[in-house]
């Protein structure tokens, strides 16, 4: 039997082009991979007294961007598709654009970067989430409103900062990933 087959067919069946839906989760998983590095990068740069909090929720954020890649690539592989097999190709295909290190890297440039990618982040799993509703493919469904309810957090947290305006959102403490960690057992 050939891998993914009744999965695959299944979400067919319900409307959804499969190969569209590979397409936008590589190019996802892409921007999680890519970000989780960029990220790195970002938060090295914020130094200073004002910036050591914030390097702690830059921390959150990269492993949970991480948890989502890690998330992602089993749902790629069980609908039948591939990751490509060059880092650069897979690196320019990203759904959302890199979030490099600013020419003028203050903490306030910084954390500018951090939101917009949050943001194409936010727009990207809403996306999957439209495409899988209504019991289109509930498993994908469900991953991409998990990632979603994290991505909308890190949003939160950097719009809090930018802004002074409160999130409704606290830091994690311990485990991270508490929405996406039922699909990396």
């Amino acid at each position: 039997m050939e891998m993914a087959k009744v999965s695959r067919e299944m979400i067919e069946n319900q409307g959804v082009d499969v190969d569209q839906l590979i397409e936008i989760l590589v190019k996802n998983a892409s921007a999680e991979l890519t970000t989780f590095y960029y990220y790195t990068v970002l938060r090295n740069h914020l130094t200073g007294i004002e910036a050591e909090g914030i390097k702690e929720i830059v921390e959150t954020a990269r492993i949970e961007d991480r948890n989502h890649f890690e998330a992602l690539i089993p749902r790629i592989y069980e609908l039948g598709g591939t990751l490509p097999k060059d880092m650069v190709e897979f690196h320019n295909i990203s759904a959302c654009p890199p979030a490099k290190l600013p020419d003028d890297p203050t903490v306030k440039s910084i954390v500018e970067v951090l939101l917009e990618a949050e943001r194409c982040a936010v727009r990207g799993y809403s996306e999957i989430a439209k495409i899988t509703a209504s019991g289109k493919d509930p498993r994908t469904y469900d991953l991409a409103t998990a990632i979603l309810n994290e991505e909308i957090e890190h949003e939160a947290w950097f719009e809090e900062i930018l802004t002074g305006k409160p999130s409704g959102h606290f830091l994690r403490r311990g485990e991270t990933s508490p929405f996406v960690s039922k699909f990396m057992r």
